[in-house]
């Protein structure tokens, strides 16, 4: 953050910050309503699909729903191992982005060939998921309000100068948002929407039900194996399930497949959600064009207007637990939401004595190269998307038209992308993976500190294909 004055920097200390989170619910603001469904029954008896979907996050049920789309009388099965929107469906910012790349100079550097094409195919998808939303009457706070890009050191101002966008300096910037650490911003208007991203796998859900789709929850699957008839799976409760094809969905969570393990690490990612603001409160910020928000540090942060003038307040901290280990009690860290307080009120002086309401994380599936990647197994009978590294709200629907293609055994433009026929390098195993992340996480605190400068340790992931500079 940048250097603030002695009154910022009163607002922002700790005893304000910890009188703010001490109402907070240690649940998920998404899931806490009164019309969440009923969970679905799970499976009990042995059962068979034409294909079965593992996972009811989005990139499970965009797959269920375009599969009956394409092929009407396909017998489709989705398994969710819990409810549908429980884990990081129900738990993101609920920023919906062209993007399939974590931007584009993340994508440029790997794929420079193929950027155009795929951002155009980006735009693409997410007009296709807003179409989806009107034909299907989805209701999901759906607002293309786009994303604002601030700048709150010198060095980032510069960057954005340097960017080739329009930049809004410093009183335009805070014309559309009111923050004293504001020195310029870019508004990209058309790239990217916010939505109610539960309320979008409800909605998904649904959908996939009445197009015939057959949903069960509370039913892990455990095992994958080949069979006479294609892929055999078994559940937790030792139930057996039998596909012509498998896609998975599972994400953060360890795959089905062993050769993809190493692939990913579930990173936890902290979100704050403060009570609805006043009128009042609401004039001394602005934000009457309702963007979303993210600043341009390695650490940054992410924020936006919930549709009752709530601000969801997340991002900065992204913790790795050694072992690639998903547990509830990892949701809950003091010492993340008190420093996301700080940096509330940093940001936002004149909102001090506001309370959160809700304090919460979820587990993102990251990979190497920062966007997700691709593959089969068993014959092509299996497919798979994962490494979505927190664009998965939109890309997963991207990610769902590549399995089915594959599933389909066609050669089509999206198959034949290098950034779907090649994967990243895979993480190594422990203890050097936990090493490994740890290092990085600091070498970027430390450049967001020296003006973005990168150390070794980072210049040499770069070279290796690997670093990423938000």
């Amino acid at each position: 953050m940048t250097a603030r004055p002695d009154e910022l920097r009163r607002l922002s200390a700790g005893s304000v910050a910890e009188a703010s989170l001490r109402d907070a619910e240690p649940s998920a603001f998404w899931l806490d309503r009164a019309d969440r469904p009923q969970p679905r029954p799970a499976l009990t008896a042995r059962t068979s699909a034409d294909l079965i979907v593992v996972g009811g996050g989005f990139a499970g049920l965009w797959t269920a729903v375009l599969a009956k789309e394409r092929d009407p009388g396909r017998d489709v099965l989705l398994v969710e191992g819990d409810r549908i929107a429980w884990a990081a469906s129900g738990r993101n910012g609920g920023f919906c982005s062209a993007s399939l790349t974590h931007g584009r100079e993340n994508g440029a550097r790997r794929f420079p060939g193929e950027i155009d094409q795929v951002d155009h195919l980006g735009r693409r998808n997410l007009d296709e998921i807003e179409e989806s939303l009107a034909r299907y009457g989805i209701d999901c706070d759906f607002e293309r309000t786009g994303t604002l890009s601030v700048a709150v050191e010198p060095y980032q101002a510069a960057l954005l100068r340097d960017g080739g966008q329009l930049v809004l300096d410093q009183p335009a910037v805070r014309s559309q948002v009111n923050s004293p650490t504001y020195l310029a911003g870019v508004w990209d208007r058309q790239d990217s929407a916010l939505l109610h991203p539960a309320r979008l796998a409800w909605g998904l859900a649904a959908t996939a039900e009445r197009l015939g789709v057959r949903i069960a929850e509370g039913t892990p699957v455990r095992r994958m194996r080949r069979s006479d008839s294609g892929v055999r799976l078994t559940t937790g409760d030792g139930v057996d399930l039998t596909a012509r094809q498998v896609a998975l969905g599972t994400n953060a969570f360890p795959s089905l497949l062993r050769r993809t393990r190493l692939y990913t690490v579930p990173v936890y990612d902290y979100v704050l959600v403060t009570e609805s603001l006043s009128a009042g409160q609401l004039a001394s910020v602005g934000w009457r064009n309702r963007q979303g928000v993210d600043d341009i540090a390695n650490q940054f942060h992410y924020y936006r207007l919930t549709p009752d003038n709530r601000i969801l307040w997340g991002g900065y901290d992204a913790i790795y637990h050694y072992g690639r280990r998903i547990r509830p009690e990892y949701e809950q860290r003091p010492q993340t939401f008190g420093k996301l307080a700080r940096h509330f009120f940093t940001t936002f002086p004149q909102l001090e004595g506001i309370r959160f309401t809700h304090r919460w994380a979820g587990a993102i599936d990251t990979c190497t190269r920062f966007f997700a990647f691709h593959g089969t197994a068993f014959g092509g009978r299996v497919a798979y998307a994962q490494g979505f590294t927190g664009l998965g709200v939109a890309a997963t629907r991207f990610g769902a038209q590549v399995m089915l293609d594959q599933l389909d055994g066609q050669q089509t433009t999206l198959t034949s992308l290098g950034m779907v026929r090649r994967r990243p390098l895979p993480f190594p195993p422990e203890p050097m993976a936990y090493a490994g992340i740890q290092l990085t996480r600091a070498a970027l605190a430390a450049a967001d500190r020296n003006q973005g400068r990168r150390n070794l340790w980072l210049r040499g992931l770069d070279r290796l294909g690997i670093g990423f500079d938000s």
